[in-house]
């Protein structure tokens, strides 16, 4: 009896071992009244034991039952359930039988109950959702093929401040790349970015933009990063126009939503070729990957590049889906707050329908994202900085014509004169 519960006992939890009765051989449906048995001699103990029947056996008390015969004899068949463990203590009352019953079916209810009241995306919620990602897909190729056809990236020339600062900055996440690239999660990634800042602010950086001696010198990379830019903010109108309700607004409004937010969604675009291991942008081949070292070659200086940096990676490990992406990106767009803005309500309505697309999607969508709508907006704050530094230094530069005459028409019209 022993040997035979032990060795039954293991068998529940192997999911492959068929099941058998321990009384009649038959396939055995789980453990009833503390054995493993089939259904059919689970009822008959049942009946047995609430009719306190007593068998007696025809023939010398000994047969073996087995699915066949088990009907044969009763009183061997209920001596082989008390023999291999079947006990009546473990038979419910009719009450607890209609009690277990109820206990099911409530249990039934309230997860149905649970599943009803799971936030859900309405149709429309979707359909915009639908509709900006598709328009993501058409307005943003990840294979960046489009590239080469850019004035060409030369990242030679003389070496300004600002230049030979990034060079440092690039050269320590290089060298501690290795560190955290096999974990990602560790403490070393933060202490890189912070220690990087640290060490600028211990050279004493003065917070205007690199002095006399970058005066006159060749910016090597503007002609490449003024293509790129041109050609992002051509993308970012393309991605503009399918926002639901973006078309309706008036041409001026439409002008002004998108020269003040163009810059910003394209820092928010390009999170998407930014990567971790290295602090740079990937855009397909070598050629065409950018550290922040080449953005200072466009006359950029760190004022703006170390808080865009901190940007980018503050963004890429809140891990949005591509919903929220692209959610966020017709959210920036839809400021109602950008100069030059006429019809502030209906702007405002449009990007209040917006936000309530995001929180439902990551109510619904997202797990453990009870905080991520407010981290997202917080970056919508930090890019609106962003954007007042890379007007200045944009100023700056657009005032020397070497420069500015290697600007295409496009950057020159949406960065240049403030809407007013």
């Amino acid at each position: 009896n022993d040997l035979f519960t032990s060795t039954q006992v293991p068998d529940e939890f192997d999911r492959n071992v068929p099941r058998i009765c321990g009384v009649c051989g038959d396939k055995a449906t789980g453990f009833h009244f503390n054995a493993m048995t089939c259904e059919g001699c689970k009822g008959f103990f049942r009946r047995s034991m609430k009719r306190k029947a007593s068998f007696t056996c025809p023939f010398n008390g000994s047969c073996t039952i087995t699915k066949d015969n088990r009907r044969h004899c009763q009183a061997c068949r209920l001596k082989r359930c008390l023999d291999i463990g079947m006990m009546k203590e473990f038979i419910l009352t009719d009450e607890e039988v209609q009690r277990k019953k109820e206990l099911i079916q409530r249990r039934k209810d309230e997860e149905a109950q649970r599943e009803a009241q799971k936030p859900r995306l309405s149709e429309e919620q979707r359909s915009i959702i639908d509709t900006l990602v598709d328009a993501h897909h058409k307005t943003y190729d990840d294979s960046y093929s489009d590239f080469s056809r850019f004035r060409p990236p030369v990242r030679e020339g003389p070496v300004t401040r600002s230049a030979s600062r990034a060079a440092s900055l690039h050269s320590l996440s290089d060298a501690s790349s290795d560190s955290f690239s096999h974990s990602p999660e560790s403490g070393d990634r933060k202490m890189n970015l912070s220690s990087l800042l640290m060490m600028y602010q211990e050279q004493g950086l003065s917070s205007s933009p690199d002095s006399k001696e970058d005066e006159g010198t060749s910016l090597s990379m503007l002609p490449h990063l003024a293509d790129l830019v041109s050609y992002s903010i051509q993308k970012v109108i393309g991605f503009a126009k399918t926002i639901p309700g973006f078309r309706e607004l008036t041409a001026e409004d439409q002008i002004a939503l998108l020269k003040s937010s163009a810059i910003e969604v394209i820092m928010l675009r390009s999170n998407q070729s930014f990567s971790l291991e290295d602090m740079s942008w990937s855009c397909g081949g070598p050629e065409f990957k950018y550290c922040v070292n080449d953005v200072t070659k466009a006359g950029h200086s760190l004022e703006l590049l170390e808080p865009l940096v901190k940007f980018q990676v503050g963004l890429k490990k809140l891990n949005l889906h591509e919903e929220e992406h692209v959610l966020l990106m017709a959210i920036c767009l839809l400021s109602p707050d950008r100069p030059g803005v006429q019809d502030h309500e209906r702007v405002e309505a449009l990007q209040d329908r917006i936000s309530e697309v995001l929180q439902a999607y990551i109510c619904a969508h997202h797990p453990g994202g009870r905080l991520l709508y407010a981290k997202m907006i917080q970056k919508l704050a930090d890019l609106r900085s962003l954007n007042e530094e890379h007007s200045k230094q944009y100023r700056s530069l657009s005032f020397q014509p070497e420069h500015s005459m290697q600007l295409t028409p496009l950057v020159l019209e949406v960065f240049g004169g403030q809407v007013t």
